[in-house]
């Protein structure tokens, strides 16, 4: 399957995009958002998209356009990336969290219980743990931890100790082994879901640090921003979203003095940021030509005058 971008048209309209502006594509993917971005900026504007997948980049330094610079680092490396870019500010950013689709759908990487392959699930294959590595050395509380956290799953502790029992006789090194070693313990789940589903999310999002690079990004984001400088959000899972939620409605309000401190409203500091409408979904008829887009949602805030 082709990657389809999600909410194209409304996550680049949210930046209200200037044709001689700065902006900032945290995952470029394959290039979707990228490039709408690169259609409404004139020759003085610029782009700078990060990923950490070194075939996203190969994608990106084929458009050859001069206006776009690719940085190949986890976007938690934004503020290092654009001082070595002399980028002092930014007019927006746009963070699609999550995999895209060549991703899930390339069995070598992994990540899906679809195909038999080696158990990598890196986004970034040049370095890092691969999740076979993880789960040769990780304890039983480790896994459950991470399974039960990030994968929502209720069978966690009892999956942990099947996969440690498991490789005492043979190492757990493919998704096949993986996923028929789930079956055994997650008898019932969901109709149309997989018994693995949850747990190759989890493992997934602990080897990428999925939703710690999204709270290192969050605030560096906030201090780049030029004032009026937009940044949009589009999750795909519930811990994801609730990370930016809280950011975000946290930097949007003022500054609370401490109990029986008395202060005048007027004399606190203002919010950061303001919220920019209602959080965004996938329309029915994005959705039924994508079903990947049905769990997105988009928030979006403006960074305030100082």
């Amino acid at each position: 399957m082709s990657h389809v971008t999600v909410l194209l048209d409304e996550a680049v309209n949210a930046l209200a995009i200037r044709p001689d502006g700065i902006y900032v594509d945290g995952t470029f993917g394959r290039g979707g958002h990228s490039g709408e971005i690169l259609k409404r900026l004139g020759p003085a504007g610029r782009l700078v998209a990060f990923d950490r997948d070194p075939l996203a980049i190969a994608a990106g330094q084929a458009l050859g356009d001069a206006r776009l610079t690719l940085v190949h680092e986890a976007f938690s490396e934004f503020s290092t990336s654009l001082d070595r870019l002399g980028i002092a500010q930014i007019d927006g950013v746009l963070l699609d969290l999550g995999v895209s689709s060549p991703q899930l759908d390339d069995a070598a990487r992994g990540m899906s219980f679809r195909f038999d392959a080696p158990l990598d699930m890196r986004m970034d294959t040049s370095r890092g743990e691969t999740a076979a590595e993880w789960l040769a050395r990780a304890s039983v509380q480790e896994i459950t931890e991470v399974v039960r956290g990030y994968g929502e799953e209720r069978f966690a502790y009892q999956i942990a100790k099947a996969l440690v029992a498991a490789r005492a006789g043979q190492p757990v090194t493919t998704t096949r082994q993986l996923a028929a070693l789930v079956e055994t313990v997650v008898r019932t789940r969901e109709p149309g879901q997989h018994p693995a589903t949850r747990t190759f999310q989890a493992i997934r999002i602990h080897v990428n640090r999925e939703l710690e690079e999204l709270s290192l990004i969050l605030p560096q984001c906030v201090s780049r921003l030029a004032p009026g400088g937009r940044i949009a959000v589009i999750s795909f899972h519930s811990l994801e979203d609730r990370i930016a939620k809280q950011f975000l409605r946290d930097a949007s309000h003022s500054v609370e003095p401490p109990r029986g401190v008395p202060v005048r409203a007027a004399d606190l500091p203002p919010p950061l940021m303001r919220l920019i409408g209602k959080p965004v979904r996938p329309s029915a008829a994005e959705v039924a030509a994508n079903p990947r887009a049905r769990s997105a949602i988009m928030r979006t805030a403006e960074r305030m005058a100082t």
